[in-house]
């Protein structure tokens, strides 16, 4: 697997990839809720190595209740998709960031259960995760190294669609689509630097809801 360091040329490779990206933004998404994740950057628990913050959503959840996430959620009233995921970010894991933390965004992913979501990358240097535990049961700190995996991403068709799932073999569980879909795509364009879509990818019947 690639070894990425956490270090100032990451961050640079980073944002100049995704400055070059010909970015897909739906500013009228029929029937879907605006909604913000962050792909956020942080040092690994190894010391050096670049990781993101990957959360277990807890059970008690209405919706989506147990899943694996990024920290995120519908977009307010008269906010950016910027400004959602930062706040979601500290709401959730405790984590303050700025605007001057923002590398960049990706392509707007529509999902079964309604929402339009916006994924911006956040770099995070020295920061303590404090998991809000009315959200958040565990937040993980997984190798960016992990996305490139041998066999992954997994590509799987399902009857009930004739578009496949796709999803992501982690170290600390399988990871499917909305967050799977996310992450491929932040594999393929801030780190791989290829211009790679991901929203024709289908979610487990699971999520739909």
């Amino acid at each position: 697997m690639n070894a990425f360091r956490f270090d100032d040329a990451l961050r640079s490779a980073i944002t100049g990839h995704l400055g070059r990206f010909p970015l897909r933004r739906n500013p009228n998404p029929a029937g879907l809720k605006r909604a913000a994740v962050a792909v956020v950057m942080v040092e690994a628990d190894r010391s050096g190595q670049a990781a993101f913050l990957l959360t277990k959503r807890t059970p008690r959840l209405r919706a989506h209740g147990g899943q694996w996430a990024l920290p995120g959620g519908r977009v307010d009233p008269g906010e950016t998709i910027e400004q959602t995921a930062l706040r979601e970010l500290h709401e959730e894991l405790g984590v303050l960031a700025s605007t001057d933390d923002i590398l960049g965004t990706l392509d707007d992913y529509p999902t079964r259960s309604g929402y339009m979501i916006a994924p911006v990358v956040v770099w995070a240097p020295g920061v303590t995760v404090t998991p809000n535990p009315g959200e958040v049961a565990a937040a993980y700190r997984i190798e960016c190294a992990e996305l490139f995996r041998d066999g992954s991403p997994e590509i799987v068709a399902i009857e009930e669609s004739d578009r496949p799932i796709i999803r992501l073999p982690l170290s600390v569980s399988t990871v499917n689509a909305p967050t799977a879909a996310v992450l491929f795509q932040f594999r393929e364009v801030a780190l791989a630097g290829r211009d790679t879509r991901v929203d024709h990818y289908e979610q487990p019947v699971f999520a739909w809801r």
